[in-house]
């Protein structure tokens, strides 16, 4: 914890003070003005707006591909819980599919019933629970213990289950 106020050169604001407000222009452009397009880029603008959406989304990657420049790399967005949106059909379904591959889940199946309360206990290990919830959650098996995992993690959580006299699976 720190408190700016122990500092020596701490000056405490004046509560009555209004915040200071600064005056932008109508539009505000960092970048500084541009001059207005030329004729032939609005003709341009206005042939491609013309195009059927199938030929405009072709635009982008020709262009890329004759002048050269670098493909641009993907960027995971994998627990951020941000939905993806915009693009073409086939990026988002191709954004499924690796999500898919990357999340698995972890279901109890089974476990020896002298085994129980090491199963509890292992349980708890891993996830959030109360002893009495831990209890709950294994008596339900067949149960998913654990979901939206990698599967390093799911390995282990199965391994882990196995030694104490569990039956765990991974789930996609």
């Amino acid at each position: 914890f720190q408190s700016r106020s122990f500092q020596p050169d701490f000056v405490p604001r004046d509560p009555n003070a209004k915040p200071k407000r600064y005056k932008y222009p109508a539009f505000y452009d960092p970048y500084g003005p541009r001059p207005p397009p030329s004729d032939k880029i609005i003709q341009l603008a206005e042939k491609i707006a013309a195009l059927p959406t199938a030929e405009r989304n072709q635009i982008g990657p020709a262009l890329n591909e004759r002048t050269r420049h670098p493909r641009m790399q993907q960027i995971s967005v994998e627990g951020i819980g941000m939905s993806y949106q915009g693009g073409t059909a086939g990026a988002t379904k191709t954004e499924e599919k690796k999500a898919e591959k990357t999340a698995f889940d972890v279901k109890l199946e089974k476990f020896d019933t002298a085994a129980k309360i090491k199963i509890i206990k292992e349980v708890r290990t891993f996830t959030s629970l109360g002893l009495k919830e831990a209890k709950e959650l294994v008596e339900k098996a067949p149960v998913v213990l654990k979901q939206g995992i990698t599967k390093e993690e799911a390995n282990g959580i199965i391994e882990k289950l196995k030694a104490v006299g569990g039956t765990a699976v991974m789930e996609r």
